[in-house]
């Protein structure tokens, strides 16, 4: 198996992608191709003494900042880390693709490149986040911030999917993430989703507050890209500053420092279940191929795995399943 990686994507591109490309092969001994420029990976590359056979270089001569234009840069920058890398698995050189770059540009690249499966208009990028009754998954989370209703139907019945052989939930429950629960709640684009996926075979619970993301009353929590990423960036944040008060308040007193030592393994276990690294990389679902989207934060531990989640999606083959599920509900 053969990862393509964007090397240069990132905000502490390259050096974690190295250090993490670096990780990946190490323990789960697959090919990883690093797309960017040659010479800053070569030196990377020696600095941490890798002279394994498992990492190549396919060079690129450019690479699109995160603040440029989506549709703008896939077009002027062909020969990008993000369209070459992309290009690469089109071409069947590669078997999936990994970026923690400029979102929107890796979406419009893998779209123009790659195209969509048949049935679905627009991709979305799906999260599993974790509840209080294990697992849920969300979806959009940043690929289409101006979508139809059309579009939520299908990450509807994507998410559905996912959630049934991925996740492994039986007849999974899917909600639509809201203002209120009352079906005349939100705008008409909400209300004409929450119409289409009330008359879908989907197991459709209706309307989910914000309150209940974390909850576990859905397996799968629909949105549009623009809503979703912003719940995603403030959960992200308040797990952070949770864990900066907690530390702030346990560590002021003795008592409180003495406590944290007998808690350390539990404290270790909270912050791990809500850390982004652990999870590494959310798959881009609607396009055909296999496509992981990283944070722009990512560290090297984020990046190795999401090369491990880019290696699970290839072996689940999912797209079959996707085609699967809307020849069914469709």
């Amino acid at each position: 198996m053969k990862i393509i990686v964007d090397a240069m994507g990132g905000d502490h591109a390259p050096e974690v992608v190295v250090a993490g490309a670096i990780a990946a092969v190490t323990e789960y001994q697959i090919d990883v191709v690093l797309v960017g420029d040659e010479e800053r990976i070569k030196r990377l590359l020696d600095k941490h003494k890798y002279s394994g056979s498992l990492i190549t270089i396919h060079p690129a001569p450019e690479a699109i900042d995160m603040s440029e234009s989506a549709a703008a840069s896939v077009r002027r920058k062909r020969q990008s880390s993000i369209v070459l890398g992309v290009e690469l698995v089109k071409n069947g050189q590669g078997d999936a693709f990994f970026s923690a770059g400029n979102t929107g540009a890796v979406v419009c690249a893998s779209v123009l490149a790659m195209g969509l499966l048949p049935g679905i208009e627009r991709p979305g990028i799906a999260i599993v986040v974790p509840t209080l009754k294990g697992i849920s998954l969300v979806i959009d989370v940043g690929a289409n911030i101006d979508p139809k209703p059309l579009h939520l139907l299908q990450y509807g019945i994507m998410g559905d999917a996912y959630a049934r052989y991925i996740l492994k939930k039986t007849d999974p429950s899917v909600g639509l993430l809201n203002i209120g629960e009352e079906e005349t709640k939100g705008t008409d684009f909400v209300k004409e989703t929450h119409e289409l996926l009330s008359k879908s075979p989907l197991n459709f619970i209706g309307n989910l507050e914000g309150k209940y993301l974390f909850s576990g009353n859905a397996d799968v929590i629909i949105c549009d890209g623009f809503v979703g990423n912003i719940a995603l960036k403030v959960s992200e944040s308040l797990a952070e500053t949770v864990n900066v008060f907690l530390k702030q308040h346990i560590l002021s007193t003795f008592w409180g420092r003495l406590g944290a030592l007998m808690l350390k393994s539990s404290l270790r276990g909270f912050k791990k279940k809500l850390d982004y690294a652990e999870h590494g990389g959310a798959p881009l679902l609607g396009v055909n191929g296999v496509v992981i989207i990283g944070h722009g934060r990512s560290n090297a531990h984020a990046i190795k795995n999401a090369i491990r989640v880019a290696k699970e999606e290839v072996e689940r083959k999912f797209n079959e399943k996707i085609l699967d599920a809307l020849g069914k509900l469709g």
